[in-house]
């Protein structure tokens, strides 16, 4: 494996996503929530060093909410409707 390749897919992966959620503060706490509960374990030992979900969890996710192989990138408009049920589910 190349080194810096899973990171730099990783970033491009979010670029969107990331980019639609730091245009919304009022979810900015709510996503840092998410993201530390979703975080698989022991993730600051493998790389990329980022505190993403399981790849089996999050292709889970995007294969119930998008159907097809569960391999195709999360838009922004997905995580900000995921963001907003999350926070409104806790009340």
């Amino acid at each position: 494996m190349t080194p810096g390749v899973g990171l730099r897919s990783a970033v491009s992966d979010l670029s969107e996503p990331i980019a639609a959620v730091l245009k919304r503060p009022g979810l900015w706490l709510t996503a840092l929530y998410q993201a530390r509960v979703l975080a698989a374990p022991g993730w600051w030992r493998r790389r990329p060093f980022l505190p993403l979900p399981d790849p089996a969890y999050l292709r889970f996710r995007v294969l119930t909410a998008q159907g097809g192989d569960g391999t195709a990138p999360m838009s922004g408009d997905d995580v900000i409707s995921y963001l907003q049920w999350c926070r409104a589910s806790r009340g």
